[in-house]
């Protein structure tokens, strides 16, 4: 695994948890308002964490963390995501796993594995605006069917958008409420526009 970043404690990215966040580098997508691009463009990926230095710090924090967060950058463009949650997943910890949902068969095969507790998964914009608000080409059949796949999965789920008002209008997340299966697990969330310092720099080594 390409791990970018580690956030060692946080409060707020596993709700009700302590956690550590694992930011993993590489992204199918290229979303004009990306605040983590040193996660996503190859020509501006940092030197990779050590996954071994990684993993010894989350045997040291046994017993002061409850859980861990993967995210990304998006974590299942990885063919060995499932590897690493289960090594996350035998140290005791509960697994949060952040996607944007173009990758159905690997959340189903995660799912299945029983490899995390809870997902977040990103819904860009209504399905007619997508391709504008994620940078590239995306098969919808894929988006819809991350959503049933995360709603029929019996762990915590929250489906949830960034407002970036350059590209989505309120009829816009009127319309993505609407293709949302469940709207008691949706979320908005404020886009902050970027102010020239590098998200990513909050990482903690």
């Amino acid at each position: 695994m390409k791990i970018g970043g580690l956030i060692k404690t946080s409060l707020v990215d596993y709700p009700g948890l302590v956690s550590a966040v694992i930011f993993m580098q590489g992204c199918n997508m290229r979303c004009p308002y990306c605040h983590n691009p040193e996660l996503v463009y190859p020509n501006m990926l940092l030197e990779p964490y050590n996954e071994d230095e990684v993993f010894a710090f989350l045997e040291k924090r046994k017993g002061a963390l409850d859980g861990v967060v993967v995210t990304g950058g998006e974590p299942a463009v990885h063919a060995d995501l499932p590897e690493f949650l289960a090594k996350i997943k035998a140290l005791g910890y509960k697994v949060k796993l952040d996607t944007n949902g173009t990758m159905p068969d690997m959340i189903e095969k995660i799912l299945k594995k029983g490899l995390i507790d809870s997902i977040a998964m990103d819904i860009k914009a209504p399905f007619s605006k997508y391709n504008e608000a994620a940078g590239v080409a995306v098969n919808i059949e894929d988006i819809s069917k991350s959503m049933a796949l995360i709603v029929a999965s019996g762990i915590d789920y929250e489906f949830r958008t960034t407002y970036d008002k350059s590209i989505l209008t309120e009829i816009d997340i009127k319309e993505i409420i609407k293709n949302v299966p469940d709207e008691k697990h949706f979320t908005l969330q404020e886009c902050i526009p970027l102010n020239g310092e590098k998200d990513i720099l909050k990482v903690q080594k």
